[in-house]
This record gives structure tokens, sequence and C-alpha cells, in this order.
């Protein structure tokens, strides 16, 4: 719930402890300076894989584009530096042992996505909400969030052995938690739960996932003005993977859904023409305000340097610009393949609803209902303190919002709160 509180929160003490380790590591040789440039990361994960097919190379694109920006932009402490440093690492091995997978097991790349279910809205939009709730019914595939951070299984995996990715993603959170408890308050996960597939184009090094958490607005707009299927064909060869991972049955249509698909619904109707869309609404004051607290408490990890104001002018243009392009975007869409679901419909009448979506999908609900019931009850249980943020904080006002997403609220009968309760 908005507060009044003016100034956003702090990161907690344990990033100034490492930062300083970092660099005083750095004055005795025990760390390497950080090094942004393209080519020394494509030949070093070479070198650690002893690969050297990174599939498609159009990601070298954009994977520049954010390296100069983070560079230049971002105002990287030694946090930064070294996380960005692992993540591009990290990614670049991904896609090396990919390709070494579609290259053993052509069959892999042969698996069907038929008739996706995609759940398309803005940030704080309720996505994750009716992501976990459509991922309780066993009739639907679904990511889970290790396999987000980890999409591609190591070279050495094999069905039902070990498996590190679960331990990797548990180790990431708990550091997450250390860093900014509150990152972990707005979204709540683990590493078995349901998750969205941002991760699968983080390994194109496309995506808002670098947005949220690094300050790089000059990339967020060079790839608003790029073509994403290069992109969105990445991620659908990633998830055949994962698919195939799990063991999942290729019938069984996946559930996906990120902020992104907004901005790049030409590219997702192009890779996946069948899909059937979901796409959520809620009041932009709340939808705004709360991304750039997201945003906030994500960046302040990786940076000393970070302008709330900024924050909230970049988001609120963000969250403008994915109302644009959605509106825009579906007008290739027939009504028949598409949805409107309204957050506080779902807070008034959950149950009511998913009725509306399963007839949408042509699915009987009641299979499905006992365990989103127990997924109801379970989110209430392990619910945490409340997400606490208000739009003064990031230098905006009621007024300034709404003016700006005066056409995506007339459009889409969205319910807006009363003003002067959004400043209380």
């Amino acid at each position: 719930m908005p507060n009044r509180t003016l100034r956003p929160p702090k990161r907690t003490p344990f990033i100034d402890i490492l930062d300083t380790g970092i660099r005083a590591g750095r004055r005795v040789g025990l760390a390497d300076p950080p090094l942004f440039d393209k080519q020394g990361f494509l030949d070093r994960a070479r070198a650690a894989t002893g690969l050297d097919d990174f599939g498609d190379p159009w990601f070298e694109r954009p994977m520049a584009m954010l390296l100069k920006t983070l560079q230049r932009e971002a105002r990287l402490n030694a946090v930064g530096e070294w996380a960005a440093k692992l993540q591009t690492h990290k990614v670049l091995c991904d896609r090396l042992w990919a390709q070494q997978w579609f290259d053993r097991h052509p069959e892999i790349l042969a698996r069907p996505i038929p008739r996706p279910i995609v759940i398309v809205g803005p940030m704080r939009s309720g996505t994750t909400r009716l992501h976990r709730l459509l991922s309780s019914d066993h009739r639907l595939t679904h990511m889970r969030s290790f396999e987000t951070i980890s999409p591609v299984p190591k070279p050495d995996f094999t069905f039902g052995g070990p498996d590190t990715r679960p331990r990797l993603a548990s180790r990431i959170m708990r550091v997450a938690r250390l860093a900014n408890p509150r990152t972990l308050t707005i979204h709540p996960t683990g590493p078995m739960e349901p998750e969205e597939e941002l991760g699968l184009l983080v390994n194109s090094f496309w995506g808002m996932k670098n947005e949220a958490q690094w300050w790089v607005p000059s990339y967020g707009r060079w790839c608003e003005r790029q073509d994403a299927r290069p992109a969105y064909r990445q991620l659908a060869r990633l998830l055949k993977l994962v698919g195939w991972s799990q063991q999942a049955s290729s019938l069984k249509p996946w559930i996906l859904k990120t902020p992104q698909h907004m901005l790049d619904l030409p590219a997702l109707l192009d890779v996946f023409p069948d899909a059937r869309l979901i796409f959520t609404h809620r009041d932009p004051l709340s939808v705004v305000g709360s991304t750039a607290s997201l945003a906030w408490n994500q960046t302040i990890i990786y940076s000393d340097e970070v302008n709330p104001h900024e924050i909230g002018r970049e988001w609120l243009r963000k969250v403008r610009k994915q109302t644009e392009r959605m509106h825009a975007g579906r007008a290739r869409l027939p009504a028949s393949r598409m949805i409107d679901i309204h957050y506080e419909d779902m807070d008034r009448d959950w149950p009511g609803t998913m009725r509306r979506i399963y007839e949408f999908l042509d699915l009987e609900i009641e299979p499905a209902l006992p365990a989103m019931e127990h997924y109801v009850s379970r989110a209430r249980a392990l619910k945490r303190r409340p997400h606490q943020y208000s739009l003064e904080q990031f230098g905006l006002t009621p007024d300034r919002v709404l003016d700006q997403l005066e056409d995506y609220v007339k459009t889409y009968g969205v319910a807006v709160e009363d003003r002067r309760a959004a400043l209380s």
C-alpha cells in the first residue's frame, strides 16, 4: 500500500561491506579490475567451456550496447561491476552449452510449442498471481524460478540425476535477501516456484530485466528501436530445452508471462502465431509507483549514485511506451484470441475471474480449482510485509501519471483510485 514516506528506502549494510572488500582486493591484486569489452567476454566464455558456437550471433548487438551503457551510464559500484561481470559470463556460457545440447539432441528443437497461453501486462498488474494460479493446473506447463535463472542444464545433466541449478538459485536468493530484502518482499519467490521466462530473453542480452537491475536508459531506448524477433526465436529454442529437461509432454500448453511482451507483441506473435493472450490491467498510479519502487530497490544494490527522480521519470515513460506498443500490437489479434482481466476483479473474486479465463481457454476449471485454492491459501500464509511505496518518493504526482496514461485508462476502462487517496 502506498505511504507518505518521501525518501525511498536504502539498501542494507551488507553491500557496503562487500563493496569495500572487493575494492581492497583490487588494491592488493586479489581481484581483477572490471573489463567491459565484448570480445574479452566472448573469449573467456569459450576458454571456460571449450566450446565456440554461441548460436545466432545477433545477440552480440544488444550485448555490446548493454556493456557500453553499463560502463558509461550505470555508475556501478564495485559490487555492481562484479555482478555484471559474473552475469555476462554466465549468459555466454549458457549460450554455448545450449548450442551443444541442440547439436547433441536435435529432437529438442523438433518439440512443438502448441497454443501457448501468454499473460501480457505491466509490472505489478497481477501477472504473477495469475501466472501462479494457472501454473497450479497440471494440464499446463510452466517454468520454475531456477530455470529462468539457469535455463540451460550443465553438460553432464542426466534425467533423474543431480541438478545443481536449484541450489544455485537458492544461493542467489539468499544473497539478494542480504543485499536488499525488500526485493523478495516485492516479488516473493523460491527456487521451485513458478516464474516468468524473462531469463530466456536475458540469454540474448535483451529485455527490461537489465533496465530494472541497472541504470541503463540508453540501452532500453536502443532496444525499443530494434527488431526483437531474434531474441524471441532464442526464447522459443530455450523453452523447448527447458521442456525437454523437465521431460514435460510437448502437447501441454506453456504458460508464459513477462511485461517485456507489451513492447514486443509483433515478435511474440511471429514466433508463437497461435498464442492465446491474457491482458492484465491495473490503476496506473499503482503500476508506476510500484514499478519505480521495484527498479529502485534493485538498482541501489549495484550503484551508489541512483537518483530516485530519474527512476520515476524513466519508468513513467517506460510504462507509457508499453501501453502504446501493447495497444498497437493487439490490432493483429482476433477477439477470439485475447481476453482482458482487471486487477480489482481478481482481488474481489478470483474464482469468478478464473472461470472467465478458463471459458476463454476452452478448459474445464473444476479439475484445477483444488490446487488453485491451495495456492491462494499458501500465498496468504506466506505473505510478508506489504510493499510500501509512494509516487512522491520518485518525484511523481498522480496528476502527472494520469496525464501520461489517460489514453490507457480510457481505452481499457481501468479503474483509478481517488487521487487524494493516492497521497495517503
